[in-house]
């Protein structure tokens, strides 16, 4: 398989890359990026691209695509709704655009999160937009799959970008085994997020479509 994604500098992007260059069946893995990752394997290329609403520039690379895991987000916090829809919304429908221009059979996955409004009716801004961003994408003539974790536990390496959010796992990371037993429902780790979408990569478009951490955890668990 040949696979794109965007966000691989994010706490998420980190694990779905670690994922894909463990699969033996992805032969080769594009990572659109602002800044090069300090990260190099055979199957991996970087696309640094500064625009993230146009990707004319890029756009010869996204033919033959099986799967766009599309991981790129921010928080809400400090953010009026303009700006947060810009970069949540604009910024994943313009990439969905564009691969599906060039690859229209892919499988499209977005990572949105518990508590998404999918009425986008709701009182909370960010799930609005993010709720408007998922109706969009399962819209769109290709097979989508929403992916809307809880608390994700950091592994393989994998941090947070965002200080807060960075001092936040790393002051809470020794409660993850007693929140899977007593939160299974709300609970996943970014090992289990990179699995699960390369799982629904192979489902083409079979199965739920929105999928919570009870679901997460079932197609990323480990191999046996």
């Amino acid at each position: 398989m040949r696979v794109i994604v965007f966000g691989a500098s994010g706490m998420v992007g980190q694990g779905v890359l670690h994922a894909c260059l463990r699969e033996p069946d992805i032969t080769e893995v594009l990572a659109v990026v602002r800044t090069p990752l300090a990260v190099e394997h055979a199957k991996l290329r970087q696309l640094v691209h500064a625009d993230f609403t146009d990707y004319t520039a890029i756009q010869g690379e996204l033919k033959n695509l099986d799967a766009c895991y599309f991981c790129l987000g921010v928080t809400s916090v400090g953010r009026g709704e303009t700006e947060y829809t810009r970069i949540t919304h604009d910024y994943t429908l313009a990439a969905a655009r564009a691969v599906s221009a060039e690859s229209p059979d892919l499988t499209f996955t977005y990572v949105s999160g518990e508590g998404t409004d999918s009425t986008e009716r709701g009182r909370l801004m960010w799930a609005r937009v993010k709720g408007r961003t998922e109706n969009e994408l399962l819209a769109m003539p290709f097979d989508a799959y929403m992916f809307r974790p809880g608390f994700i536990q950091p592994r393989n390496g994998a941090v947070a970008r965002v200080t807060v959010y960075r001092l936040l796992y790393g002051l809470t990371g020794w409660l993850y085994p007693a929140l899977r037993r007593l939160m299974p429902k709300h609970v996943t780790t970014t090992e289990h997020l990179g699995r699960a979408m390369i799982a629904v990569t192979r489902l083409k478009g079979q199965g739920p479509t929105v999928l919570h951490s009870p679901d997460i955890n079932r197609l990323g668990a480990e191999p046996n």
